[in-house]
């Protein structure tokens, strides 16, 4: 038996059920937040967390068991909201740790770490582990899996060293990484090549947003290194219609790459990057039901069988996390 945290405790990853992996419950700019509460979108505790409890309770009732949710330090991770959000809604969240950036780190690692004014062992490291091994901020919640991104920006040093800090905190703990990508910039092979230098075991990595994609050379290439490729955009239409979203998981599944594919959508119960509204009729499709209630069907109809949706669904998850 293997266990995975979630933020309600350990489950047992056989229990997990049909993944999303990669969903957000909220993604909030904290200070924006505070000192400009109105924009870009008006502020509620209250309502939001009652939002997204219904929302999550819409999800498990389209028969998924579990998100996966990459909201790391640069997403506004707040866990004590997402703790009020699951007591609420009976859906495993598995929390992550890490740092979301495409370019500049923190200031509070500007001066401190290798090589630095105060020239000490990489602190990002020590906060990842201990958030994975000890709980975060203090909540009995622990991190089961690690973030880093690499955008249009590249490699800039920022990037790479929040990115070599979560290869060396994977190596000390184990745990798996999702990576946020740009596939136009082939960067899901540039991270490729970062983290295993640190030592890690690609197999254990999911290069996410390899579903904005339809070159299938460049993601056959990524799943042949040994990473899962995170299909995980299904709804964002504007950056890759819904028909090649679907026609590129039914090819990569003809040619026998089911088992390195995981689907999602990407989406949040609230999100504060866009004003109000302006997301919903943008995007419709952009939620946690839109692969249950279209994407699924679609593949079907396509020829993607049962077992391979239960692949990509239920036991890549289960590896991913074992």
């Amino acid at each position: 038996m293997s266990n995975v945290e979630t933020v309600r405790g350990p489950v047992d990853t056989a229990s997990l059920g049909n993944v999303l992996m990669h969903e957000h419950v909220f993604v909030i700019g904290t200070e924006m937040q505070q000192n400009y509460p109105d924009y870009p979108s008006a502020w509620d505790e209250d309502a939001r967390v009652a939002d997204a409890v219904t929302k999550l309770r819409e999800c498990k009732a389209r028969g998924i068991d579990t998100i996966v949710d990459p909201t790391v330090i640069g997403l506004g991770r707040y866990i004590p909201r997402i703790q009020a959000v699951n007591e609420q809604a009976d859906i495993n969240i598995i929390a992550a740790t890490g740092i979301y950036t495409y370019n500049e780190i923190p200031f509070q690692f500007h001066y401190n770490g290798p090589g630095l004014l105060f020239d000490v062992a990489e602190p990002m490291v020590e906060l990842f582990v201990k958030d994975i091994r000890d709980g975060i901020a203090g909540t009995a919640v622990k991190a089961a899996f690690l973030k880093c991104a690499i955008e249009v920006q590249g490699l800039t040093p920022g990037v790479e060293r929040v990115m070599r800090a979560v290869g060396q905190a994977h190596v000390e703990t184990g745990k798996p990484i999702t990576v946020h990508t740009n596939p136009h910039t082939e960067s899901g092979l540039v991270a490729q090549r970062v983290l295993a230098a640190e030592g890690v075991d690609l197999s254990k990595v999911v290069i996410g947003h390899s579903g904005d994609s339809t070159d299938l050379d460049y993601l056959c290439r990524v799943a042949d290194a040994g990473s899962y490729l995170g299909m995980d955009r299904f709804g964002l239409d504007l950056l890759l219609p819904f028909e090649q979203r679907v026609d590129t998981v039914v090819e990569m599944a003809r040619r026998g790459y089911a088992e390195k594919m995981v689907l999602a959508h990407d989406a949040a119960c609230f999100i504060d990057w866009f004003v109000a509204d302006a997301k919903e009729q943008a995007v419709p499709n952009w939620n946690f039901n839109h692969i249950s209630d279209d994407v699924i069907p679609a593949l079907r109809e396509r020829g993607v069988t049962e077992e391979q949706l239960t692949t990509m669904l239920v036991d890549n998850p289960r590896r991913y996390f074992s």
